[in-house]
């Protein structure tokens, strides 16, 4: 561990954490509070890792923008002339200005509201007017225009799904997704049709609860009852490098319409790409932007997998079940964080199976 480390932390809570013992030992309760643990994440975790920061389906037309936020810096994602996906840090070149505040569709170019500094959509600085002096275009000496556009991030788009990796030192993206794609038992994805996005809002809790919470049946038969009929009996677990979940197999006979009771496969890549399979033919993503220690921006697409158009009121229905799911999600994740504040919260325990 680094000193670093040892510092947030505490030396204690650290070895507390990797004491062997008859059960495993959750994260010190720091991991989920400190603010300097979560500025330490953006810098050595979210920044060098592929991160899912949005949908393309936000991004349908050239000239479609979201901004949106990666290891605590602003970026955007653009749909260029040529109906690429694009992402560059959302930094006007001349004085730094965030460009995009919203989402929205930008016509042809970027245009900078403080001083008009203007860019196309492949991030070229096309204008910075009067900066050379009182004619439009005049440029000082030795200033090239060409070195002052926008700064590309590194981005790839699966799917519907867009991953960014600042540093650019990531592996290849086909390698990051490579071990879910295995775990999805040939299940063919190009038919994927976008239904409905559920805007689930600030959540007031550590990114990491909302994942861990997803990858485990544990608390599934406790916490959602109504909503899903999924006995922890039937789940088994994944724990692949970068991949973790679980999934479970329901007997045709105890599957109903008005429950989630399908076969299922929760996965994710780590760090924060959540995945939920349905079969046979529904897929669930969600979109978890880490804003603060305790503070987590989530929404969560719906897809239809299946061969025939969906019936008019599916979306309907399927926002409908996955909004009352995810707020029991939600209340619980919060008490999660909450209860992290106590000097009691020493990680808690994990089960060994």
């Amino acid at each position: 561990m680094s000193l670093s480390l040892q510092s947030i932390l505490g030396t204690e809570a650290l070895a507390a954490f990797e004491a062997p013992g008859p059960v495993a030992r959750g994260l010190p309760a720091a991991v989920y509070t400190s603010e300097a643990f979560f500025a330490l994440e953006n810098q050595r975790l979210f920044a060098e890792s592929w991160v899912f920061a949005g949908f393309a389906h936000d991004l349908a037309r050239p000239g479609d923008v979201v901004p949106v936020t990666v290891a605590g810096k602003p970026v955007l994602l653009l749909r260029d002339t040529g109906n690429r996906i694009r992402a560059f840090h959302n930094v006007c070149r001349h004085r730094c200005l965030k460009l995009v505040e919203e989402t929205g569709n930008l016509g042809s170019r970027i245009v900078c509201p403080y001083h008009s500094w203007t860019y196309g959509l492949d991030g070229a600085l096309q204008l910075a007017p009067y900066f050379g002096g009182r004619e439009l275009r005049a440029a000082p000496a030795g200033f090239d225009r060409e070195e002052h556009g926008l700064v590309p991030a590194r981005s790839a788009t699966w799917h519907d799904w867009v991953f960014v990796n600042l540093s650019g030192t990531a592996p290849p993206f086909e390698d990051f997704v490579a071990p879910l794609v295995k775990r999805l038992d040939g299940v063919d994805l190009t038919g994927l049709r976008h239904l409905v996005t559920i805007d689930l809002g600030e959540i007031a809790a550590n990114w990491k609860l909302l994942i861990e919470n997803f990858i485990e049946p544990y608390h599934v038969q406790f916490v959602h009852p109504t909503t899903t009929e999924q006995p922890l009996a039937d789940h088994y677990t994944v724990n692949d490098p970068g991949c973790l979940g679980c999934a479970v197999d329901v007997s045709r006979a105890a599957k109903r319409e008005d429950t989630l009771s399908a076969d299922s496969r929760y996965l994710t890549l780590f760090p924060n790409f959540v995945f939920g399979l349905y079969l046979p033919d529904q897929v669930g993503v969600h979109l978890d932007i880490p804003l603060a220690p305790d503070r987590t921006l989530q929404r969560r697409g719906i897809y239809s997998l299946g061969p025939d158009p969906a019936a008019p009121d599916l979306a309907e229905r399927l926002a409908r079940l996955w909004r009352d799911v995810h707020l029991e999600d939600r209340d619980i994740c919060e008490r999660l964080q909450a209860g992290r504040a106590s000097d009691a919260a020493g990680g808690g325990v994990l089960s060994p199976v």
